[in-house]
């Protein structure tokens, strides 16, 4: 136990004894137990293996490289198409928790196991991202908007398909894509 996490289980939430179940049954797994993001993060080797935290509908463990394990359980959640690796198995209840404990113990070894072996996810290749409309119009109006988006690094160039896509209506998308033209033509990333 880390008492620098003792906090987040001291405080009052809807997930308080969910929460003491899951550190419980991590605790016993032989990972550091550390406060990262303002949760608990169950760690090994100063790599993050997972953590807990909560929501309104339920409390879960994430497992950073969930993509990674097998889930001969099905229980494991892909949260949205844009997670890559992460996945969460989400409970409602202390006796959920209970009942799974055995389950949950193999999965957290199986995920030692992956950060033991150093494995990794290759990431989805920006190709793979859809381009919306509104900027490829862009993209083809101007050729110098297309070779400075394409001279951005994967990461900045997924930022921004992410952040124009997730606009709901053509015309936020298309002040969207006009906003950060001029950022995107001075090789910035979305954040910068």
């Amino acid at each position: 136990m880390n008492p620098k996490v003792d906090f987040f289980f001291d405080k009052t939430s809807q997930w308080q004894a969910e929460f003491q179940q899951l550190r419980n049954i991590l605790l016993d797994c032989g990972m550091m137990e550390e406060l990262k993001w303002g949760v608990p993060c169950y760690t090994y080797n100063n790599h993050n293996v997972v953590l807990m935290h909560g929501f309104k509908e339920y409390c879960a463990l994430l497992f950073f490289k969930g993509a990674l394990l097998q889930d001969p359980e099905g229980i494991l959640v892909h949260q949205s198409e844009n997670v890559q690796s992460p996945r969460q198995i989400r409970f409602t209840s202390v006796k959920e928790i209970v009942k799974l404990e055995k389950v949950l113990k193999v999965y957290v070894f199986e995920a030692l196991e992956v950060e033991k072996a150093g494995l990794k996810l290759a990431p989805k290749k920006t190709s793979a991202y859809a381009v919306p409309e509104e900027f490829q119009k862009q993209l083809d109006k101007s050729k110098t908007l297309k070779k400075a988006f394409e001279a951005l690094t994967p990461g900045r160039q997924r930022a921004y398909l992410l952040y124009f896509a997730s606009a709901k209506l053509v015309k936020t998308r298309e002040a969207r894509v006009e906003k950060y033209k001029s950022q995107i033509l001075a090789g910035k990333g979305l954040d910068d």
